[in-house]
């Protein structure tokens, strides 16, 4: 089959796994992307070959490279490119003939930093296959993420990546009938990795610290021991139960507050429009500040882990240690992904105090700081 476009654009957000307590299942999508465009050359779209070599490389079926931003003085630009070798493999799926295009990256998330650039590779090149194969920005984002989760290996990057917002992930591996019931069309008891996507209330903030220094996952992934005390497990559990609801406060409040919401329009309507706007502008600093209070308590209580961190902080030290001055401050500081990046969950804008209690470090040229919004979009692609 050949492709169906001649150019596909593709935008994919940055991504913080873990948040802590949720290691290898919890992923979120920030507001930070690498854009990426996909040139085919013409023998791609109109399936002919240039039998007079007058097109310039139309035949050409090798893909270009050109990186902008982070990682182009280090990342390949040749088939071996994560982008480019995800693509084929995607397209080589979807039953596309293989065709030479150029790849113009414009990179913004830092390399082997825990910000899932692996993840935004994967799911970059994925995309872009699907749309070059039906011609249109329409994602099946549910076989995208299947097939980005496979690669990758674990979903909590590619979730995210994919979805936006929150996600928790896991992959399927009980047989059917083993340690279940088998039930009709029951998807969660189906093979394969899985994905519950959940809101995030605008006001979330995060504020991510990007050091001047890298770490491979896999190196991260060697200092995990084979087997964690049992109380230790049953304490992340418990931790990472909290970050639905850290996350988004506004929930519970809308639910509570819907008892008594008719009682106090009429209230404030006999009181006069003045008086009535006055009194909702209070109400709704008040709530704002009971929201702000609820969800950074628990965002402080959700990040805490004792599963991947204390056995990695060794490797990143001044990340670690960035983190600890953070905590101290009540602020829900963790890893980022693998590392050494370090990630602050906020409800409401704290970006001054944080960059405050971070002054040491930022005085210098070691550490870069980024606040940014939770992303509620995941991947996009346009024609």
């Amino acid at each position: 089959m050949a492709a169906k476009a001649k150019v596909v654009k593709v935008r994919v957000p940055a991504t913080s796994a873990n948040l802590g307590s949720g290691f290898d299942t919890v992923g979120l999508a920030l507001d930070f992307h690498d854009e990426l465009t996909f040139t085919a050359n013409d023998v791609a779209t109109n399936g002919s070959a240039d039998v007079d070599g007058e097109n310039d490389g139309a035949s050409d079926t090798a893909a270009r490279v050109i990186i902008h931003g982070e990682g182009e003085d280090s990342l390949p630009r040749d088939e071996t490119h994560l982008v480019v070798s995800t693509f084929r493999r995607a397209c080589q799926a979807l039953g596309l003939r293989r065709f030479g295009f150029t790849l113009e990256a414009h990179n913004n998330i830092p390399q082997a930093r825990g910000m899932g650039s692996s993840a935004e590779a994967i799911v970059s090149g994925i995309a872009a296959a699907w749309a070059f194969a039906q011609g249109n920005n329409e994602l099946d984002r549910e076989a995208i993420f299947q097939m980005a989760a496979s690669i990758e290996g674990h979903p909590d990057n590619v979730a995210p990546a994919v979805f936006g917002g929150l996600t928790a992930s896991w992959n399927f591996e009980t047989s059917e009938g083993v340690g279940s019931v088998a039930i009709p069309d029951g998807q969660p008891l189906q093979k394969g990795f899985h994905t519950v996507n959940y809101p995030v209330d605008p006001a979330m903030t995060a504020t991510v610290f990007v050091p001047d220094y890298e770490l491979s996952t896999e190196r991260a992934r060697q200092a995990l021991p084979a087997s964690v005390p049992y109380k230790d497990a049953i304490f992340n559990v418990s931790r990472v139960a909290l970050l639905p609801e850290a996350m988004n406060p506004r929930l519970r409040a809308d639910s509570d507050a819907g008892a008594g919401a008719s009682q106090n329009v009429s209230d404030r309507s006999a009181a006069g429009p003045l008086s009535s706007l006055i009194s909702d502008l209070r109400d709704s600093a008040k709530t704002f500040s009971a929201l702000a209070s609820r969800s950074n308590s628990l965002l402080f209580a959700a990040t805490q882990d004792r599963l991947h961190q204390p056995y990695r902080k060794a490797l990143m030290a001044p990340s670690w240690s960035l983190i600890e001055k953070l905590r101290a401050k009540g602020f829900a500081a963790a890893v980022s992904g693998a590392g050494p990046c370090v990630l602050v969950l906020h409800y409401g804008d704290a970006s001054a105090l944080i960059d405050k209690i971070a002054s040491e470090e930022l005085s210098g040229s070691h550490w870069r700081v980024l606040h940014l919004p939770v992303s509620p979009d995941g991947v996009q692609v346009s024609l």
